[in-house]
């Protein structure tokens, strides 16, 4: 019988490629642990997806600990939602490799991030990375989730995850009608049967984009050769008043309206910052300080930044000291995901055709 609606249900996932940073957090991990308030969310260690990027590991293990001890600590709550790491749950993999059958070449060329990641020497970059975007799709439809939570970096790779959404659903529309599987979903003026939703995107808030502390041009990374570049989210309270107060800027004072703060990306960044981690909006920050000098700015950022941020990393500190409890939780995790993702998938593979059983 043919559902109304798909359940309301929140994906995300994290590499576990280095230390975790501001941006990180106000970009996405806060954003996890406000999500759990209103919808059930699955929030996953992508170790799977760090091959691409790196391909031997000497301490992946203890990068993906780190990653769960920061959804831990910022709030994300694993027993009322799920919490693991990708590699538990094999059935990510079997969903991507359907997916590379379904998705076309030509749309993973497409992907900007390929091209910046691959650069010049495409031919020498792996198929894992090529076909990343593919098992993005399956990380998110192997669960039939119906948002996520992404940055801009990564609205094109949902926008595809959408195309093979609908193109699997096109596909098989007969298949999915015999079996009775499908729910509505509703394109533009007209309702059509699927299996896997359209997944809409979550972004936005006024600090959706937290850049460099030492060049506001450029998104702040842990990459960047400078530690002063960034806030590490294991950074101790001394640490993190240090790099906000030597964190470049101009000479200017803080104007008043938004508009103030074109062509002064260092000034607009820090704003940025203050307005993420007081959760408020930018217009609001400069209402308060607009016409003041970053000598009276910064002390303020950095008590704001310490009050938000340290408690964080004392207690990843805590759980770090404990890899056992993190283990428990990502194996506990990967249990709960298994369930479902096997459920979805038993139907994907009667949907195909393939033998089981």
């Amino acid at each position: 019988m043919t559902a109304s609606a798909f359940k309301p249900l929140i994906f995300s996932g994290v590499q576990p490629t280095g230390n975790l940073h501001l941006g990180n957090y106000l970009g996405a991990i806060r954003k996890f642990v406000a999500l759990q308030e209103t919808m059930d969310c699955i929030y996953c260690v992508v170790d799977l997806h760090s091959l691409t990027a790196q391909l031997v590991h000497e301490d992946l293990k203890d990068q993906t600990r780190q990653i769960t001890a920061a959804f831990l600590a910022a709030g994300i709550d694993p027993d009322k939602h799920i919490v693991f790491n990708q590699s538990r749950v094999m059935q990510h993999a079997e969903l991507a490799w359907i997916f590379n059958c379904v998705a076309r070449i030509g749309w993973m060329n497409r992907m900007t991030q390929f091209k910046d990641k691959a650069g010049k020497d495409r031919e020498n970059a792996s198929l894992g990375l090529l076909a990343y975007p593919s098992l993005m799709a399956a990380d998110i439809l192997v669960y039939r989730a119906t948002h996520v939570p992404v940055g801009d970096d990564q609205k094109q790779h949902l926008e595809l995850t959408r195309d093979i959404a609908q193109k699997f659903n096109n596909d098989f529309s007969h298949r999915i009608a015999e079996l009775g599987v499908g729910v509505e979903i509703q394109m533009g003026d007209e309702t059509v049967n699927g299996f896997f939703p359209l997944t809409e995107p979550v972004i936005g808030g006024p600090a959706a984009r937290i850049m460099s502390l030492r060049d506001g041009s450029k998104k702040m990374s842990k990459s960047d050769p400078s530690d002063l570049s960034r806030i590490n989210l294991t950074d101790d309270a001394d640490t993190i008043s240090k790099k906000i107060k030597k964190a470049k800027t101009d000479p200017e004072a803080l104007p008043s309206e938004i508009a103030g703060l074109a062509s002064r990306p260092e000034a607009e960044n820090l704003v940025g910052i203050y307005a993420g981690l007081a959760d408020t909006s930018k217009e609001a920050v400069l209402k308060e300080y607009g016409g003041q000098q970053f000598s009276v700015f910064k002390p303020a950022l950095a008590d704001l930044a310490v009050e938000k941020m340290a408690p964080i990393a004392g207690e990843m500190r805590r759980l770090m000291a404990d890899p056992g409890h993190i283990d428990g939780v990502l194996r506990n995790g990967g249990e709960r995901a298994g369930v479902l993702a096997e459920a979805n998938m038993k139907t994907v593979r009667d949907i195909i055709g393939l033998l089981q059983g």
